[in-house]
């Protein structure tokens, strides 16, 4: 039961491009077409309640349902993290904390109920419905944090996208050179390549007196679909090629 994007650097390129996504065009519902967070919050959930159903029911990997779950994680993080931070008043140190302590709650459950955390052991459909509930908190969590670099720290949209990818490179260079442990820099990856995600996409849709280019939630989402398509088609071919391959062998 493989079912589980390949670690690789595409994965990474994926993942940061769709979350960028998820917060262009969940600023799309939630701003520009003015539904508010928490009526976007509830769409967008259906949405990733109709991406993860399939995904949990299939038998075998197929990245367009993968990515699909991806991004819809991404996309109702960024309006509930909003409606935590915005709407509820909690403002963006407090909103993040909860969410961390979601998210350690849900890996001390995972530990608890015998199954590795590692992203590669995934072996069950119960594994992976947590898997999934770690990516929806790990998402929100990264909108709320990519806000307070960028809003509350001071350092504005580009010198929050500095710094997380700062943190990044660090944890890249903690993989290859370090003992430290792989999951937990897979975890950590994975969570601040959201507000990375967060940070690039506010900086290409805010206006320039915000801080940002002004590009507007509209062009910037139908660059990004762009991109993160390309991407999916690029991943099939090369899964459904290397399939191909391993039954020639055998």
């Amino acid at each position: 039961m493989n079912k589980l994007a390949p670690i690789t650097l595409l994965f990474w390129i994926m993942k940061i491009a769709a979350t960028t996504l998820g917060e262009t065009s969940g600023d799309l519902l939630s701003m520009t077409l003015n539904l508010g967070y928490a009526v976007s919050s509830l769409v967008l959930f259906g949405f990733f309640l109709l991406t993860v159903i399939p995904q949990l029911l299939a038998k075998k990997y197929h990245p367009v349902l993968y990515w699909s779950v991806i991004l819809s994680t991404t996309m109702v993080g960024t309006t509930i993290s909003d409606y935590m931070d915005r709407t509820l008043q909690l403002g963006y140190l407090q909103g993040s904390a909860i969410l961390l302590g979601i998210l350690l709650a849900i890996f001390a459950f995972w530990r608890m109920s015998g199954q590795p955390l590692a992203v590669d052991k995934i072996k069950s459909s119960k594994t992976e419905l947590l898997y999934w509930i770690a990516i929806l908190c790990s998402n929100t969590l990264g909108t709320a944090l990519g806000d307070f670099f960028a809003d509350t720290s001071g350092l504005g949209f580009a010198g929050g996208a500095l710094l997380i990818g700062g943190l990044l490179v660090v944890l890249a260079l903690a993989a290859f050179y370090t003992r430290f442990s792989k999951v937990a820099i897979f975890w950590f990856a994975f969570v601040l390549t959201r507000p990375f995600g967060a940070t690039f996409g506010d900086l290409f849709t805010k206006p320039l007196e915000s801080g940002g280019l002004g590009v507007g939630t509209v062009n910037s989402s139908l660059i990004l679909v762009a991109l993160l398509g390309t991407c999916i088609v690029y991943a099939t071919w090369q899964h459904y090629r290397g399939s191909a391959q391993r039954a020639h062998i055998r």
